[in-house]
């Protein structure tokens, strides 16, 4: 288990059972493959309220930059990333309010902002952050060849998805639509296009990134992807 929440420092967490019957039935999810899913998204930092997917998702950020220090001092403090072109889609949990430390930050919500047909330059961007949210793009490795398109040459790219290690990738198309979100809120941008298993990094290296790296804080509950466009 964490002992120290790499956001913000604070050693205290909580935990809330968040899936609910008819999401784990759609997904046909094991009880042991539903007990994780929900630790990724119901342990939360006593103190930041940032879940264990977001709390990974800071650790990748953190590794990448070789920062001792937490999530917050690296973004108030560390020179490197501060001077970076930051894009955020989606808030990335309760990570946002940290990220909006970065003076060359900017948050876009998706689907206003279109993943697979970014309004960015070719190389303009250094680093592009997002969680939970390429599951709901109809063509996730579009959306990738996006983002390698746009990032410069040394550009990150962060982000997670919810990922069942005990089977392969499968898209919805011809299942019946399933939506994240709240149950009984059928959200047109909640809808789950892709449901992630063990080959999720295939489509990474399809986009044409060639350098990947995994952050783990509890396996299989968290992972958090992290690829330089070389």
């Amino acid at each position: 288990m964490i002992k120290l929440c790499p956001v913000c420092s604070h050693r205290e967490f909580t935990f809330e059972q968040i899936l609910w019957r008819e999401l784990v039935e759609e997904w046909e999810l094991s009880p042991d493959e539903a007990d994780y899913i929900n630790l990724q998204q119901g342990l939360r930092c006593a103190n930041c309220r940032n879940n264990l997917r977001s709390m990974t998702l800071a650790a990748a950020v953190i590794g990448a930059f070789s920062f001792k220090g937490c999530f917050e001092d690296l973004c108030r403090a560390n020179s490197q990333i501060r001077g970076l072109t930051v894009i955020e889609v989606n808030a990335a949990g309760a990570l946002t309010p940290y990220l909006q430390l970065l003076p060359r930050h900017a948050l876009h919500a998706f689907p206003e902002i279109d993943l697979q047909s970014l309004n960015f330059a070719d190389d303009s961007i250094d680093v592009i952050i997002h969680s939970d949210t390429l599951e709901h793009v109809p063509d996730s490795k579009v959306a990738l060849k996006e983002s390698h398109r746009v990032l410069k040459p040394g550009g990150r790219l962060f982000y997670t998805v919810p990922i069942v290690v005990g089977r392969m990738t499968r898209k919805r198309n011809g299942l019946p639509a399933s939506y994240h979100g709240k149950p009984g809120v059928p959200r047109p941008d909640y809808t789950v296009q892709t449901e992630y298993g063990a080959d999720f990094w295939c489509e990474i290296f399809v986009a044409g990134f060639r350098e990947v790296a995994l952050t783990s804080l509890i396996f299989p509950a968290s992972v958090a992807i992290s690829a330089i466009k070389s």
